[in-house]
């Protein structure tokens, strides 16, 4: 197969020869597939049907977990197919799906990311105009945007990579990934790589400068606050979102932003699986671990669905949505 013409098929990297080896990764992954899922789908239902969460801080929050269960559900069954039936082939057609969907989801939540830490610099830096500069149009019009990036990303990128002709059709990873993917191409794989490198840092950069500027915000705002419960508080709601982005971020840059050459295949994988399983998982139990709000409406969820009182079809309604409580509400109880 020597260029993208007759480019049909593409073999993913195999984990082992050893069936009972496969049956273990198929036992690991289905157990990282089934935490993230259900994690991030309790989080959905939870916001959905509790009104008090129906704030800009937790519509964020559930636009989050519904990409992060994209992210996952890309490359995941996918790959727990292959580890049972020994099929390593992946078409051409699906390749590109797995590539523009994996990047839309990725590119979006990064996005989210970034207005999530925004809206956290308003509700405790500036909070008596929290209500006037967050409210529902606003939030609907962001999040528009944030996914509105992570399609023209996800277009742009995959538009790119498919574009090369490829000499190989072996690909060094569980799925297809834009780095192991350059590596196949016949093109002057020196240009697509700066152009790669360069796309992808800068955006990163610049996303992470601003996060950075926005902490140093938020963090200034903190130390002025009179009572330490006041501060605990405000810490309590950023800490976990910072502790998110890290991950996220150390670990695709080292995927996408690094040369592409003089790394091993077991690293490649260790880190395609960093950022792109464990973050996903995580972030319901970031968010939620010491968010009283969330588990004090997971019990009303729980007393609720015992009584038979809960309308999920109506409740989880977006044209319902809205931005309830008072001000030490949506600012966190700060």
């Amino acid at each position: 197969m020597n260029n993208l013409t007759f480019t049909t098929t593409f073999i993913l990297l195999e984990f082992s020869n050893i069936q009972d080896l496969l049956i273990l990764y198929f036992c690991v992954f289905l157990a990282l597939y089934l935490i993230t899922m259900i994690g991030n789908l309790l989080i959905i239902i939870i916001v959905s049907l509790d009104h008090k969460l129906h704030t800009p801080m937790y519509f964020f929050l559930m636009n989050l977990a519904i990409l992060d269960m994209g992210t996952v559900s890309v490359m995941v069954p996918k790959s727990m197919a292959m580890f049972l039936v020994k099929k390593r082939t992946i078409s051409y057609f699906e390749c590109v799906a797995q590539v523009f969907f994996f990047l839309f989801f990725a590119a979006t939540d990064f996005s989210v990311l970034i207005i999530m830490a925004h809206d956290r610099c308003i509700a405790i830096c500036n909070p008596l105009q929290y209500e006037r500069i967050m409210h529902k149009g606003a939030c609907l019009q962001m999040v528009t945007i944030g996914w509105s990036i992570g399609l023209l990303y996800a277009i742009l990128h995959t538009g790119g990579t498919f574009a090369n002709t490829f000499c190989s059709n072996i690909v060094h990873q569980f799925f297809c990934e834009v780095p192991q993917l350059i590596k196949l191409s016949c093109s002057d794989i020196y240009l697509v790589e700066v152009g790669l490198i360069v796309l992808s840092s800068s955006t990163v950069v610049a996303s992470c400068v601003f996060i950075i500027i926005t902490y140093m915000q938020i963090f200034a705002a903190v130390l002025k606050i009179p009572s330490v419960h006041g501060k605990r508080k405000a810490l309590s709601t950023c800490l976990p979102h910072l502790i998110v982005v890290s991950v996220f971020v150390f670990s695709a840059v080292f995927a996408y932003a690094r040369p592409l050459t003089n790394v091993s295949s077991d690293l490649d994988i260790a880190f395609a699986v960093i950022y792109a399983m464990i973050p996903p998982m995580l972030n319901p139990f970031i968010y939620s671990m010491r968010n009283k709000e969330i588990k004090a409406a997971l019990d009303v969820v729980k007393v609720k669905s015992r009584r038979g009182s809960c309308k999920p079809t109506k409740c989880m309604c977006f044209s319902k949505f809205y931005f309830a409580g008072k001000i030490k509400k949506i600012t966190y109880g700060i």
